[in-house]
């Protein structure tokens, strides 16, 4: 079994994963979130709304939020814009 996977905070932003939110007009002046991001060691980065709270309560069975993460929500395109950058492997 292997090594339990921790986020590493000193993992700087390699690149955008799919378009800006200013890009799929999903927001207006400077604000550029919600966004997705490939960090320099591979992991990803996914900045949207924290509706952890909202969602605590009605989570699947086998899902949990566990201390010290967030569930956050971003827009369907967003997502689907990331999608051609995101590799196979």
């Amino acid at each position: 079994m292997g090594a339990k996977w921790q986020a590493d905070p000193a993992a700087a932003f390699a690149r955008r994963l799919g378009k800006s939110s200013h890009e799929l007009m999903q927001t207006s002046g400077n604000a550029s979130c919600p966004d997705v991001w490939e960090l320099e060691n591979g992991d990803v980065a996914v900045i949207g709304t924290d509706l952890t709270t909202d969602y605590q309560g009605r989570l699947p069975e086998g899902v949990s939020v566990d201390p010290g993460e967030r569930l956050v929500v971003i827009p369907r395109a967003t997502v689907l814009a990331a999608k051609p950058d995101i590799p196979d492997e």
